[in-house]
């Protein structure tokens, strides 16, 4: 889509206000996996502006969709389930 940004994960780490180095980056993934049943906006580690953007750039199917699924995907990574079901169950 012309004029639409791709945005990668140090981008979505840097938007909710986390550390956006790659380390920072594995490091949140390895410390944050979630059960196969958990939702990743009820996980809770996030703030409640955190999950707000989460929420609403999924549900707007926003230019951040693709990096919040792949995100939600690698913190369901000790799961063997359909982990894009994982967001809005």
């Amino acid at each position: 889509m012309l004029g639409q940004t791709d945005y990668v994960m140090a981008d979505l780490f840097a938007q909710l206000g986390l550390d956006n180095d790659e380390a920072s980056i594995e490091k949140f993934i390895k410390e944050h996996q979630l059960d196969h049943s958990q939702r990743l906006i009820d996980a809770d580690f996030w703030t409640d502006k955190q999950r707000a953007f989460l929420q609403e750039e999924w549900e707007r199917d926003a230019v951040w969709v693709e990096i919040i699924d792949e995100l939600n995907a690698l913190l369901h990574t000790s799961s063997n389930t359909d982990n894009k079901s994982n967001l809005h169950k």
